[in-house]
């Protein structure tokens, strides 16, 4: 289990499970585990229970085939079993093949395109969209206030309405409520 204190003298308590199943990319859990704790630090979240899984893309292809009717791999899974106005329960599955492939393009390591997709499944967790351009620009601030936190810079060409890079998730993002 992993807590933080946001402070004001309020606690928030953030239990993580994590699965590893793939055996392409080593995983350093504690910094997925931060990485959850940091993506609802800005959230009225005060109770969040998350499971993580990172597999393969076979894996994810089936899931998403599976529980969104996509068939394709994509980066990031994400459902919602639980939320009210503090609490949080959910699931976020990761791709580590997928962040392998693609973390060279855009100039960082696998880890931390891992570490993205973490914050970003999260983030959709608490609540955080990126279907239409201006909630692609909030979820994208958070994450790159996130990213920060461990001294990564952002990828996405900010400036730009459509920076090249598809939205994490894949067309369309990969959430369900």
């Amino acid at each position: 289990m992993t807590r933080s204190s946001p402070g004001c003298g309020s606690r928030k308590v953030v239990e993580v499970e994590i699965a590893n199943e793939q055996s392409v990319l080593l995983v350093d859990e504690d910094r997925l585990r931060r990485a959850v704790r940091i993506a609802l630090d800005e959230t009225p979240v005060r109770r969040a229970a998350i499971s993580l899984a990172v597999v393969d893309d076979p894996t994810i292809h089936r899931l998403n085939r599976r529980y969104l009717d996509h068939d394709y791999p994509t980066d990031v899974l994400s459902f919602v079993l639980d939320r009210t106005a503090d609490s949080l329960d959910g699931e976020v599955i990761v791709s580590s093949d997928t962040a392998v492939a693609s973390a060279a393009q855009f100039g960082w390591s696998a880890d931390d395109e891992l570490l993205l997709y973490v914050i970003h499944g999260v983030l959709h967790l608490a609540g955080y969209d990126d279907i239409l351009p201006e909630q692609r620009g909030k979820m994208r601030n958070r994450e790159r206030a996130c990213l920060a936190r461990f001294g990564l810079e952002h990828r996405f060409d900010d400036s730009a309405e459509d920076d090249g890079r598809p939205p994490v998730g894949g067309p369309g993002g990969e959430t369900q409520s």
